[in-house]
């Protein structure tokens, strides 16, 4: 198929895609074997466990670790997979019709929401901050900005010609917009935790 605009310019939004994903792939799958070792060995202490704040064992072994009734990690080893199978896609110059990328956004809309629930939990019921989970926040965060934003400046979400000039300027900022995001986070977090007095 010969290269055009469109398939040149989905190539840096895949490649981004298939970056996020094997890096949610990489936390869900280390979360996964540190809840086989809890389970195998119970009583133990997790390799991700550093301090009373900043551990991943109270949240596995909580009952929000398992909201569903298995292992929370569980959900990412489903999910990312998929993510990087359609950042792989894009790479290739797939164009995906607009139904698919609207299924996609709600499933990252749900992914954010689920992330945003994870970290309350986190913060405000386990006081601890789980190093593999943060790594999966920290990769829904950008991908929600960067389907969404997508899927509004090109029109495919309808929401009239305001909006899409405004998700189309948006969407060079994503990088900004992330990092913004991840300051509420930490800014919530300290104070609540007070995390800057635990460095020290």
């Amino acid at each position: 198929m010969p290269e055009t605009a469109s398939t040149r310019s989905s190539i840096p939004h895949g490649v981004l895609t298939v970056i996020l994903g094997a890096i949610g792939l990489l936390a869900a799958f280390a979360l996964t074997l540190e809840k086989f070792h809890l389970l195998q060995v119970p009583g133990s202490v997790p390799s991700c466990d550093f301090s009373l704040l900043v551990q991943c064992g109270a949240n596995l072994n909580s009952p929000q670790g398992a909201i569903f009734g298995f292992p929370n990690p569980v959900i990412g080893l489903m999910a990312w997979p998929v993510v990087i199978t359609i950042g792989v896609a894009l790479i290739g110059g797939v164009r995906f019709p607009r139904w698919f990328w609207l299924g996609y956004n709600a499933g990252v809309v749900l992914a954010l929401a689920f992330v945003v629930w994870l970290i309350g939990t986190s913060i405000f019921a386990l006081a601890t901050l789980c190093p593999w989970c943060m790594v999966t926040w920290a990769v829904v965060i950008p991908l929600f900005w960067m389907v969404t934003l997508e899927n509004l400046r090109t029109g495919r979400l309808p929401l009239g010609a305001a909006v899409r000039r405004f998700a189309d300027a948006a969407y060079g900022w994503i990088p900004l917009i992330t990092l913004l995001s991840y300051l509420v986070v930490a800014v919530i977090a300290q104070l609540r935790l007070d995390v800057i007095s635990h460095l020290f």
